[in-house]
């Protein structure tokens, strides 16, 4: 969370909600505090909603399918962190994205962030 708190640097009251499970994370009181204090806006999924995993398994079973299996066998961990960390940067900033206009989803945050800073704000 620090991390993704770093890398964003979240306006207070910019809307960024965290997406968590039920987990014991979520029932830490300085967890809680620290959304607070980042201006994120906690949420969780009901109880029993198979919704609250589907992308994070959707991008697993991704991950698997362009990665692990067809780059195996793996002969040490460290190869599948470095080719984890390739993965995720690709995904993340590199790859094209048909429904934002085939431009990778960092192009088109940093696109997004850039039309919102020009809006008048009340002062």
């Amino acid at each position: 969370m620090e991390q993704a708190i770093h890398d964003r640097r979240p306006a207070k009251n910019a809307g960024l909600v965290a997406h968590s499970d039920r987990g014991s994370q979520y029932l830490a009181i300085r967890y809680t505090e620290r959304l607070a204090e980042a201006g994120i806006e906690p949420s969780v999924g009901s109880v029993g909603d198979s919704c609250d995993n589907a992308l994070a398994e959707t991008v697993i079973g991704l991950f698997k399918t362009e990665v692990i299996r067809p780059r195996g066998p793996w002969r040490s961990l460290e190869s599948v962190e470095f080719a984890t960390l390739e993965w995720v940067d690709w995904f993340n900033t590199r790859r094209l994205l048909e429904p934002i206009g085939h431009v990778p989803p960092a192009e088109a945050e940093t696109a997004y962030y850039a039309r919102i800073d020009m809006q008048p704000r009340a002062a």
